[in-house]
């Protein structure tokens, strides 16, 4: 094989080849009912744009969303302040919630954690 043809399948290969990420969602209950129904795994980011911790969180959390390991992963951001009712369903009592489900069954929780590695982890149990 020529270093030339090589060299052109080694680029069609990486132009067949899909970069996923995480997909990111308004949450509506409609919207996360459809994902789990789906049985898609999710997850859920309580979230509030003063919180310091929900602030540290962020670029963990692009980060991991960007990791083509979570890219079948439906992200839901409900607002802790706006979005009260959504709150109360998922039993929140905090900001810097992050929740994941397995399509209808929760299979993980944390509050306030900051940490690369137990987020990521926290995320696994979604897959």
């Amino acid at each position: 094989m020529s270093p030339r043809f090589a060299a052109a399948l080694f680029s069609a290969a990486l132009l067949a080849t899909p970069l996923l990420a995480a997909e990111k969602h308004a949450f509506t209950p409609q919207a996360f009912e459809a994902a789990q129904a789906a049985g898609k795994p999710i997850l859920v980011d309580i979230h509030a744009p003063w919180c310091p911790t929900c602030k540290a969180q962020q670029p963990i959390l692009e980060k991991l969303e960007s990791d083509g390991k979570f890219g079948a992963l439906q992200v839901f951001r409900v607002d802790f302040d706006s979005q009260k009712d959504a709150v109360r369903n998922f039993h929140a009592t905090t900001q810097s919630t992050l929740i994941v489900f397995k399509g209808k069954n929760e299979t993980g929780r944390s509050t306030g954690d900051t940490n690369a590695a137990s987020i990521a982890a926290l995320l696994d149990k979604a897959l």
